[in-house]
Parts: C-alpha cells; structure tokens; sequence
C-alpha cells in the first residue's frame, strides 16, 4: 500500500498550487492514502498571520480543517484523506498549540523542530565562524528539542530528525552521543519518525534522515513512515520505491501510517 503523510499548499505561503491537487497527483500516482499536513499557525504569537511566508494565518486553520474533512467525504472510495498538520514545536508554548488541536479530528500530527537556539535550521549563516565545541553545542540543542518533541505526547510522528544537515551537509559529521540518544527517546515514547525525501532539493541532496540514522532508528525499535514534504503536486509520492527498497536492505520489515490517530502497519 502506498501512501504519503506530509503534503503541503499554497496556504502557508512557500508551497504552490491547491489541496486538491495534492490528492490528484497522489491518485495519479497509486497512491491509496494521501496526508494533508500544511503547516500550523504560528498559535503563541499574538498576531494572527506572524510569518506569512512561512504558516498560515491562525483564521485560516478552521477553514483548513473544514476543506480536508470536506474532500476527505468527496474522495471517499477513491484515495483515503487523512487529515494533519505539521506542527512547529515551541516549548514555550506547548499547552496552546495542545489546546488548539484538541479541537479538531486529526488523523495524525507531525511535530517538527524548524527553530533551534532562536535560529531557523536552515540557516547557513548559523554555522560561520563556529569553533568545533560550538557546532556541537549546536547539534546537541536540536536533538534535546527532538527528544522533548517526542516525549510531550503531542505528535504521533517527527518529521525531518536531520533536518539541520540541509544547507549544511556537514552536520553530519558532527560528533555527539545525543542524536542516538535522542532515537533511544523516540523508540520508548512510540513516536514514528518520518522518512522525508525533501532533503534531495536541498544541498544535502538526500532522504531525512540518513542512512546511518535510520540503520540506530531501527536498533532502538522506532517506527518508520513516509512523507514527502512535497510543496508542489509533482513531488507525491517522490522516490517511494526507493525508499521503500532501502528499508528493506537496512532490515525494517514494515513501515506505519495513521488514521484516527491509530496506527496502521504496513509490511514492506
């Protein structure tokens, strides 16, 4: 069965075109479940559109919710619909994002760290003139984040674990004990870690997380499932195949989605 949790639209601002078009595309693919996982409102500011480039606007998420759930009802038959959301993690602001969501019939929530230290991961700029003790102190900061993402019971899954690497392929290489910490944390809480293959338009040029990584996810006992990250249509569903063989060889035997917020195994 083919499926793909973590889509977006055009309403956060940087992805193109409209929900509907991500269920198409998946349709035309083979797929049989397609998530809709936009990214949340930015709930702990006081305004309500705080990074219009970024997240939707917070008087935007109930319309949001209302037209999955309607195309949910209209596809029905054709391609499961599974509503989500990829949701920022701020500590700072945990029990109003919890409250938001408890309004709402989500599928599944992803929880991901995009801010670590005030700074975005993204940002090359983050890494300039860093002693090596520094990059480590970096690193060890996002991984402490994950693990709190993960024990907060909020998500059922955590997107992109090695996300930081992006722009800087180097992260990788940085040498700490906390990332396989940090998957000893998410194999005990239950929470599944996605692989994302977004990381090849970045220039990384590769899957969240990294071999290696997934080869300790899989020794620690952590689910595995399957998200694109795709923010135009043609990206549904993009290197499934490839992902699905290299899990394989790595020794998963089965792979996850969710629907009610239960999870649904899938073997490989």
């Amino acid at each position: 069965m083919k499926f793909d949790l973590h889509t977006h639209h055009d309403r956060c601002g940087h992805a193109q075109d409209k929900i509907r078009d991500y269920i198409e595309a998946a349709i035309a693919g083979g797929l049989k479940a397609i998530g809709i996982s936009d990214h949340s409102p930015y709930f702990g500011s006081p305004e309500d559109h705080a990074q219009p480039l970024i997240a939707m606007a917070k008087s935007e998420f109930p319309r949001y919710i209302e037209e999955v759930l309607q195309l949910k009802k209209e596809y029905e038959g054709k391609i499961d619909v599974l509503l989500g959301v990829e949701s920022d993690y701020f500590p700072e602001h945990v029990d109003v994002y919890r409250q938001e969501y408890a309004k709402y019939p989500f599928d599944y929530i992803i929880g991901s760290v995009h801010l670590s230290g005030g700074v975005s991961i993204f940002n090359r700029n983050r890494w300039k003139n860093l002693k090596d003790a520094q990059k480590i102190e970096q690193k060890e900061e996002y991984y402490r984040l994950i693990a709190e993402s993960a024990r907060s019971g909020m998500f059922n899954i955590l997107g992109h674990i090695d996300a930081m690497k992006g722009f800087y392929p180097a992260f990788s290489d940085i040498p700490t004990p906390a990332v396989n910490e940090t998957l000893k944390v998410i194999g005990e809480t239950g929470v599944a870690i996605e692989i994302n293959t977004s990381g090849k338009t970045k220039d990384v040029g590769g899957w969240y997380p990294s071999h290696a990584m997934l080869e300790q996810a899989l020794h620690y006992g952590v689910e595995v499932t399957f998200g694109s990250d795709a923010h135009i249509p043609s990206r549904v569903g993009d290197d499934w195949d490839e992902v699905s063989k290299t899990l394989k060889e790595i020794g998963f035997k089965h792979w996850v989605y969710f629907k009610n917020k239960q999870k649904q195994v899938v073997p490989l």
